[in-house]
């Protein structure tokens, strides 16, 4: 032979081999590029330079932490309805790997007595098969049912305690309005909640069923393998030399799939933020669409809508294609190189047999191996390809652990809208019988100083007219005295928040009945526990004008869209009913009768005083001056004014401003008649500009 024939031989023999070693490199080359472009990505994506900003999805110390505090939560103690959920779940799966290990023995019994052509006792074992079939199928079905019921516990009990935390403290009202860390709250309530606890409760079945398939299966085939060798020392290790073998592999293919995957968490968490912010364009666009609609500016927000939907969608394309090359190195190895392993540890076994072992007992001896193997090798491919779920948990568990913390955070006060501001520490209102405010500045979320020092006392039956221009501060010492804004210096004594009641312009209309409407926010169960009949609310809505609603629709258990049902004028009027059913001691209002009669406007305020309520009143209507004491005046410049209110002097000065207004607005139609007036006489310029002249100095006199 010449060189190049046996070079061409060997050439042939090897391109199998090399391109496998190619294809290899090229996935290993693939995997370990998205490893570093995902990073990356969410390093331009926090903003350039510095150090990472920690997004979830890693497998730290901190994910170890977070995790077991939320365990915490959905699992409080093994003597709970989850433990026992728990506790059935686990004896489902040990049930159902004995199943397992009898049904792998059987199989190899049936095709013994097949090989023999014992037809009567392959009968007798296939009633056997029918027989378990019973009992498995039972149990297969129990593991997805308790699988099932234990992600619902889960989420149940973190539902219930996420709750108790968003609605309380005023804590909904904070994250929106005073954190920027949170901006899709109702996703991380639902969906990121579901995600945690569904993914927990299939990773304790993904791991602890392959876990303790592998023990029992791997113990049952070594068992096998040395009752069919030679026994003594060197059947011994026969019987172990093919598990250490696997096992080195199965530790090089563990290390090597954890070396070149991508960081799923991190890409999971990022998806789960971007689907957030696709809901939120779509709940602006449904919160705006009247305006949108007069706007016309559908085409805008189809551009903002489609530009979320792209930027979800890309996310999407980059978790496939990393799951792409990943699930391709994962399949090579646990399905074809583990295989061929396991074809070994069967083999070695039935190779090194003695000669007393007839073909049906080494078919048996065969099929039980193989089964019992094929049963191993299922449950180490399970636990390994699990590395990903648990990643992606990993993102999960980071988002749930940022809105409890967020949650907590803004509870006691902590925003992180203006740092400079997060860092200073809130005073706590006081509680007494008046409303003193001594040398508190008035200051929005957003850091703007509105008064730099503000002071005041009102003492019960000190009704308070508040006047000022757009952004003075009139809504803002509402919000401080409601507790809703946090204060940043001074001094505030005020009653307890349940005789302080605030009546917005555009009052809350809860879902329910029109009790409901009119109780809220007393429920009603709290309506029976206070001895509240309806005869009393019905006295209630003929102070506030309001019987002849319970009349149209249909009484007190009528259930209808009430926001589209009643009018402006109706629904305010619904707010002073609620002022009334209370009784505060203080009323926050704010343009609360903007849509009502001045007559009726005047029965609504007459009764609020006749019950002994102190009115703060936000207004520009002069016909309410009458109901107030006191005038409390802002001049857009951080300074503010409190004075009694002189009733006939203002009603003096408003009269003349008014007839002011009046010559001014028609000043204009005045000075283009005189401007006719000269061109039709032909008059010059030079007396024009000496009557115009005239004119003004008589207007300025």
């Amino acid at each position: 032979q010449t060189p190049m024939s046996v070079l061409a031989r060997v050439f042939r023999r090897a391109r199998a081999p090399a391109a496998v070693a190619a294809g290899l490199a090229s996935l290993l080359y693939l995997l370990r590029r998205q490893r570093r472009q995902a990073p990356a990505s969410a390093r331009s994506k926090a903003g350039g330079g510095g150090a990472r900003k920690r997004t979830g999805g890693d497998l730290d110390a901190v994910f170890l932490k977070e995790f077991r505090a939320l365990l915490k939560v959905i699992l409080p103690s093994l003597i709970s309805k989850e433990g026992l959920i728990l506790a059935i779940h686990t004896a489902a799966l040990v049930c159902r790997t004995f199943i397992s290990i009898y049904v792998s023995i059987l199989d190899g019994v049936i095709v013994k007595t097949i090989v023999d052509r014992n037809g009567r006792a392959f009968a007798f074992e296939m009633l056997k098969w029918i027989a378990i079939a019973v009992p498995a199928t039972f149990i297969n079905s129990l593991i997805r049912f308790m699988e099932s019921k234990l992600a619902l516990a889960f989420r149940t009990r973190m539902v219930r305690h996420c709750y108790s935390k968003y609605l309380s403290h005023q804590t909904y009202y904070r994250v929106q309005n005073l954190d920027s860390r949170l901006p899709n709250p109702d996703q991380n309530l639902t969906e990121d909640v579901l995600q945690f606890c569904a993914n927990t409760a299939h990773l304790y079945s993904q791991l602890s069923k392959p876990l303790l398939d592998l023990l029992l299966m791997c113990g049952a085939l070594f068992r096998t393998n040395l009752q069919r060798s030679q026994g003594g020392t060197s059947g011994f290790l026969l019987s172990i030399a093919p598990f250490g073998g696997a096992g080195l592999i199965v530790a090089a293919t563990g290390a090597l799939l954890k070396l070149v995957s991508p960081p799923f968490g991190r890409l999971a968490a990022e998806q789960m933020a971007r689907d957030g912010h696709l809901r939120e364009v779509h709940s602006r666009i449904i919160a705006n669409a009247e305006e949108i609609a007069f706007y016309q500016g559908h085409a805008v927000e189809e551009t903002v809508l489609t530009r979320a939907y792209n930027a979800l969608a890309q996310q999407a394309n980059l978790i496939y294609r990393a799951r792409l090359s990943y699930v391709m190195l994962e399949q090579f190895f646990m399905k074809y190189v583990w295989s061929a392993m396991g074809m070994c540890m069967v083999a070695i076994p039935a190779l090194t047999t003695g000669a007393r072992d007839t073909i049906s007992q080494r078919t048996e001896s065969y099929m039980v191996s193989r089964n019992l193997l094929t049963s191993a090798s299922d449950a180490i491919e399970r636990i390994l390809s699990s590395y990903k779920e648990v990643t992606e948990l990993a993102g999960y568990t980071h988002r749930v652990s940022e809105m409890l913390k967020v949650f907590d955070e803004v509870c006691d006060g902590r925003s992180h809208i203006v740092p400079a501001l997060a860092a200073q520490p809130s005073v706590k209102p006081e509680e007494g019988d008046v409303i003193r405010i001594e040398d508190v500045p008035i200051i929005t979320p957003g850091g703007d100083v509105l008064v730099q020092r503000f002071s005041l006392t009102l003492e019960p039956g000190t009704h308070v007219l508040i006047t000022g221009p757009n952004g003075c501060g009139k809504s803002s010492l509402f919000r401080m005295l409601g507790g809703l804004w946090p204060i940043y210096g001074g001094r505030i004594v005020r009653p307890s928040m349940d005789k302080i009641f605030y009546i917005p312009q555009r009052p809350y209309l809860t879902a329910g009945n029109f009790r409901a409407q009119i109780a809220y926010p007393l429920s009603e169960r709290q309506l029976q526990e206070r001895g509240i009949t309806d005869a009393m609310l019905l006295e209630v809505l003929q102070h506030a004008q309001l019987q002849h609603v319970l009349e149209r629709e249909g009484g007190w258990d009528a259930v209808l869209e009430w926001k589209d049902v009643l009018s402006g004028g109706e629904k305010q009027r619904v707010g002073m009913a609620r002022l009334y059913l209370n009784r505060p001691k203080y009323a926050l209002l704010d343009e609360c009768t903007s849509a009502v009669s001045v007559d009726v406007e005047h029965q609504l305020y007459q009764h609020a005083k006749d019950l002994g309520i102190t009115l703060l009143t936000i207004t520009h209507r002069p016909s309410l001056w009458k109901h107030h004491t006191h005038l409390l005046q802002y001049d857009g410049q951080g300074g503010y004014a409190f004075t009694a209110l002189d009733l006939t002097t203002r009603l003096s000065l408003q009269e003349e401003k008014d007839k002011l207004q009046q010559q001014l607005h028609s000043l204009p139609a005045m000075k283009q008649r005189f401007d006719e007036l000269c061109a039709l006489l032909g008059e010059d310029d030079d007396e024009k500009d000496a009557a115009d002249a005239e004119g003004q100095e008589e207007l300025e006199e």
